[in-house]
């Protein structure tokens, strides 16, 4: 599948989000492929190439219900994890065993000095922006719901500093390394950019297995800091590698998605999709 194809894909599946958060699992596949100027065959072949499971199954990953079962049957804690040396991402981990942070001093300095260079490729989930130092990737945003100019700013204030260089050439593979495809490396680094709070934060977000989820407050009683769940919310919202740090795997106690930087709609979609390919190398 193409960079085209994926994006094509997630923009169909972005607009049946929008009709599912209004009619629910109601929704028959006739009805959603009508509202979408799709014949259901055509709409049932795409939703497919997409997620590798029927509509109908993806309806019931994208709801509430769906983020509460994980809870209740596939959550798995991150001291059982950790205490059996898991920690990843299903396929992505092995890209990414590899990740250095920056110092608290060059941190605080706002990346001065620091050569960033960016590029905007199509990704499963829209339009996404990755950036990258010489170190390896420092950033990924999702354009799809707050669109290009404000994902841009949004990561250009993160490091006010850093010099950003516009360069898909050197971007290319690394965001196929993120997203697939024939061009990706067998190993792509990741260069971690934040407080010492947030990178411990981070570094639990990848101790979740894919399919998986875990809560803010066992985030925050796995780091060591119980009463700091408000602040570990906050490292999570500021993620700046998404899907990669995987974010979107970070619940509320009731269920509940929480917040998602770039958008409720993709961290719905990134666990409907993360969950029926766990269901597909399962079978």
């Amino acid at each position: 599948m193409t960079d085209m194809e994926q994006s094509y894909h997630y923009g169909v599946i972005r607009r049946a989000i929008d009709l599912i958060d209004e009619g629910g699992q109601s929704m028959t596949l006739d009805e959603l492929s009508a509202n979408m100027g799709m014949s259901p065959a055509h709409f049932q072949r795409l939703f497919s190439k997409w997620a590798g499971v029927s509509p109908k199954k993806l309806q019931q990953y994208l709801t509430l219900g769906h983020a509460k079962a994980l809870l209740s049957e596939r959550f798995t804690t991150l001291e059982t994890a950790q205490s059996v040396g898991l920690s990843g991402t299903g396929r992505l981990h092995d890209l990414f065993q590899r990740w250095e942070a920056m110092s608290p001093g060059e941190y605080a300095r706002g990346g001065e000095g620091l050569e960033i260079f960016w590029g905007w490729c199509e990704s499963p989930f829209g339009e996404a922006l990755v950036m990258a130092t010489p170190k390896g990737i420092c950033g990924i945003a999702f354009a799809s719901e707050t669109g290009a100019e404000p994902a841009m700013a949004d990561m250009l204030a993160r490091w006010p500093k850093a010099t950003f260089i516009e360069d898909p050439m050197t971007i290319r593979p690394l965001a196929l390394s993120v997203f697939g495809g024939p061009e990706a490396l067998s190993e792509t680094p990741l260069y971690l950019m934040g407080s010492a709070l947030q990178i411990k934060v981070w570094e639990a977000l990848v101790s979740i297995p894919e399919g998986q989820v875990s809560t803010y407050s066992e985030i925050a009683d796995n780091i060591g800091r119980p009463k700091a769940v408000r602040a570990v919310a906050s490292a999570i919202g500021r993620n700046p590698i998404s899907w990669v740090i995987p974010c979107h795997r970070a619940l509320r106690k009731t269920g509940g998605l929480g917040g998602y930087h770039w958008g409720l709609p993709v961290k719905r979609a990134m666990l409907a999709y993360e969950s029926a390919r766990t269901e597909r190398f399962t079978q």
